[in-house]
């Protein structure tokens, strides 16, 4: 009887391992990068100029202080990591692919349930090199759909040099607004 007892026990631990093992995904973690960025910002003398156009009609130029960089970035800061296990199980990685045209690795994640999830796609455009491979682009899509509204945001992120948010949205009964809002510390 002991015997049986150990076998099972000794059955139990080694499938409850092998799950962990399987479970565990290494996802490369966009908000971190994101984190540097900011905090790369928030202790450099770069002007920062915030522009936002609403519907190709009205455009708006402020400069913002270091200290309002990490709240105007906060749509990135706050995208589900993927380096914490609870969230990478909810979504799946891409397979990585190269586009020779930009002379970039590609690597995407998406949601295993779409429906569930705000953020649609995480993607970093990586250029390879033999010296070390260097993020270039962070691509975030976030969805919000319900009964009377649509809420759209593409989020591009360009590597030390500004970021740029294009929002469309739409409440029912009401035509479609599309907001662009680019953030640059850094451009040429």
């Amino acid at each position: 009887m002991k015997r049986y007892i150990f076998t099972i026990l000794l059955l139990v631990i080694y499938f409850t391992s092998c799950k962990e093992k399987e479970e565990q995904k290494k996802f490369i973690s966009i908000v971190s990068l994101i984190k540097k960025q900011v905090a790369h910002v928030d202790t450099s003398l770069y002007p920062i100029m915030k522009i936002i156009t609403t519907d190709s009609l009205h455009s708006d130029t402020t400069y913002i202080p270091r200290e309002e960089f990490a709240s105007a970035a906060k749509d990135f800061l706050e995208v589900p990591d993927l380096s914490d296990q609870k969230v990478a199980k909810r979504y799946q990685e891409e397979k990585p692919r190269f586009d020779e045209l930009l002379n970039r690795v590609i690597i995407s994640y998406s949601p295993i349930d779409p429906d569930k999830e705000e953020i649609k796609k995480q993607e970093m455009l990586v250029t390879p090199s033999i010296a070390g491979d260097k993020v270039n682009n962070i691509i975030i899509i976030k969805e919000i759909t319900n009964r009377d509204s649509f809420l759209q945001k593409k989020m591009l992120w360009q590597l030390d040099k500004y970021f740029q948010i294009v929002t469309r949205r739409q409440k029912k009964g009401t035509p479609e607004v599309t907001t662009i809002t680019k953030v640059s510390w850094n451009e040429e």
